[in-house]
């Protein structure tokens, strides 16, 4: 069962819209497929009371209507109420499952708590509304009073409900704990169907989900991307990962191509960003960044394991930066259908390395404008260098540059003012050349471009065209910074003049 639109939803500032509920409702049920889905608590607001009867019009349609679970409370009948004007047909009952809580929260003995239990349940049955029961707080009774929550369970097997449901609400288990638990409530009650419902606050959700696997539980609860109160619940993907690669003797039928598409239109529903890192869904974790390992996937895929990306929709990618190697580099360049000789792929290694370096993001998308200036940048000698430059732009005043150029040794230094920060390095470049009785090509036409789809941090081109004894050619220049790339640029042009 999966939990995203409830208990999901409890994440801190996580809303859904009643359009995005059903979006999200007929992705789990159609395109991941599911078994069931918990998609609100009742009486909680206006907004959650029309987003469950969109969903149930929708699944009336379609035959899932028993697919469909509200989160209800013992309220004397004001939960079944709104079940009825909503639509909604199965309500998962939330009860205490700890002495605990019985007794500091609701201040009842079992037998009270007990028989309005008993009095919910046959209101919803007489209404046509099936029941599973929730045990809040079940983890904790088991630790600390299972002799009550024996004493539930007896009770609540006389009863008409379908499922009973185990959360661990404060994610307190640990592995060993959770078969233990579970074991001893299989065993002893063997024709009960039990939902496990794990919380994530030790990082142990998934371990957790195992070991009730294997202590013979019958049902999970879920979360896209994790979502939930607090450290969240257990993630849907790493979940269903974990039961096809290890535990083959249990079937599901959840479509694991469509995991990671589904992950992502959740992540944009509700801005909770997915940390790169997270397992199967993460932006980076189908990355190789180091060379060695993109040269051992070369190498009958050293580096592979079970948890190939096609299988939940993805690519394997190779990042380029600082520990790029050559094989890295190879791979990018395969995709993009590019080929190199080896000593100039070396040349594109390390001018990526020296891109890492300074923190910049190079993307496959790069690659060609990296190539492009690699090469360019070695057909001339190097006699004329920008040693450094002051850039300054404040409201209310003229950009300005302060340039320190080197002239076949000679270092010099120039101030000016210009339209903007490039206008005023040309100004203070066309000073130094005048100094030294040097014609400085005009600049006739100036583009910048970045890689298509690229971000405000992409690597930028910039190319200038000149003109110089009625002859024009153009330089690029390659930097993550415009104004900087144009100075590349420039720098190139000096010298190509100079040759």
């Amino acid at each position: 069962m999966d939990t995203t639109l409830r208990d999901g939803e409890q994440t801190s500032g996580v809303s859904f819209s009643a359009a995005e509920k059903l979006t999200i409702a007929q992705l789990l049920l159609e395109e991941l497929q599911v078994d069931r889905i918990e998609i609100a608590s009742a009486r909680v607001s206006e907004g959650e009371f029309e987003g469950v009867k969109g969903i149930m019009t929708w699944a009336e349609t379609k035959g899932y209507t028993d697919k469909i679970e509200v989160l209800t409370f013992v309220d004397k009948g004001l939960s079944i109420e709104w079940m009825k004007k909503s639509g909604a047909k199965v309500q998962n009952l939330l009860t205490k499952g700890s002495l605990n809580h019985l007794t500091h929260q609701l201040k009842k003995t079992p037998e009270q708590h007990f028989s309005e239990i008993a009095e919910s349940i046959a209101l919803a049955t007489e209404n046509g509304i099936a029941t599973n029961v929730y045990l809040e707080d079940w983890s904790n009774g088991m630790r600390n009073s299972s002799e009550y929550v024996y004493q539930y369970l007896d009770f609540i097997s006389t009863q008409p409900v379908k499922r009973i449901l185990l959360p661990d609400t404060l994610g307190v288990l640990i592995p060993s704990e959770t078969f233990e638990y579970i074991s001893e409530i299989t065993k002893r009650y063997p024709n009960i169907h039990f939902d496990f419902h794990a919380h994530n606050d030790y990082d142990l959700s998934v371990a957790n989900v195992m070991e009730a696997l294997k202590a013979g539980v019958h049902g999970l609860h879920v979360t896209v991307n994790g979502m939930g109160e607090r450290a969240g619940n257990a993630p849907l993907a790493s979940t269903i990962a974990v039961i096809n690669d290890f535990m083959p003797e249990i079937e599901i039928g959840v479509k694991e191509t469509s995991l990671y598409s589904v992950s992502k239109l959740v992540e944009t529903f509700t801005g909770y960003r997915i940390p790169a890192n997270k397992p199967i869904v993460g932006d980076n974790v189908f990355t190789q960044t180091a060379g060695i390992h993109a040269d051992g996937d070369n190498k009958n895929n050293l580096y592979f394991n079970d948890l190939l990306p096609e299988r939940f929709g993805r690519k394997r990618k190779y990042a380029l930066g600082k520990t790029s190697g050559k094989a890295n580099i190879e791979k990018n360049l395969q995709e993009l259908g590019l080929q190199l000789n080896q000593e100039d792929l070396k040349l594109v290694t390390q001018r990526i390395i020296e891109l890492g370096d300074k923190k910049e993001t190079v993307t496959k998308e790069d690659l060609p404008y990296i190539i492009s200036d690699v090469l360019d940048s070695h057909t001339y000698q190097e006699k004329i260098t920008v040693e450094s430059y002051l850039l300054s732009h404040a409201k209310g005043m003229r950009p300005s540059t302060t340039l320190c150029l080197k002239i076949d040794g000679q270092i010099i230094e120039e101030h000016a003012q210009g339209d903007g920060q490039f206008d005023a390095f040309m100004n203070a470049l066309a000073k130094i050349y005048k100094t030294k009785k040097m014609t400085l090509p005009k600049l006739i036409d100036y583009a910048v471009r970045i890689p298509p789809g690229s971000s405000s941090d992409a690597l930028c081109e910039t190319i200038i065209t000149w003109v110089n004894d009625g002859k024009e050619f153009k330089t690029r220049g390659l930097d993550s910074d415009q104004t900087v790339a144009a100075i590349i640029a420039t720098q190139k042009m000096l010298n190509v003049v100079a040759v």
